[in-house]
């Protein structure tokens, strides 16, 4: 089955040189498929096959892509950290909630 046209996903896969490429999709499959034939991002060009670590769901475009930065600037132990058990999917609630808190913390100054 499909996944949802208005559902984007965040996505980690291991390199076969082992390093990580973190990146959004709708069809996380197909983009793992394209990624291995060589016509997804030039980073993972030539560093295939991939292998899938882990998948969060989205709500939208926007939130898929301040998660995927998020994830990007982590260094390489935090992601490796996160892709056990279901951290990924609770670093990304914890994301969620940040801007809450911030805007909050501003009005609370005000």
């Amino acid at each position: 089955m499909p996944p949802p046209r208005d559902a984007w996903f965040v996505y980690i896969a291991r390199c076969a040189d082992d390093s990580l490429y973190t990146g959004i999709a709708r069809d996380v499959a197909a983009r793992i498929a394209a990624h291995d034939a060589g016509k997804g991002a030039r980073y993972t060009r030539g560093r295939g096959p991939l292998a899938l670590c882990g998948v969060v769901r989205c709500a939208s475009r926007s939130e898929a892509l301040k998660l995927e930065l998020a994830i990007k600037r982590l260094p390489r132990a935090r992601k490796e950290w996160v892709l056990v058990g279901r951290r990924l999917a609770a670093f990304a609630r914890s994301r969620r909630t940040l801007p809450v808190a911030a805007e909050s913390a501003r009005a609370a100054r005000r």
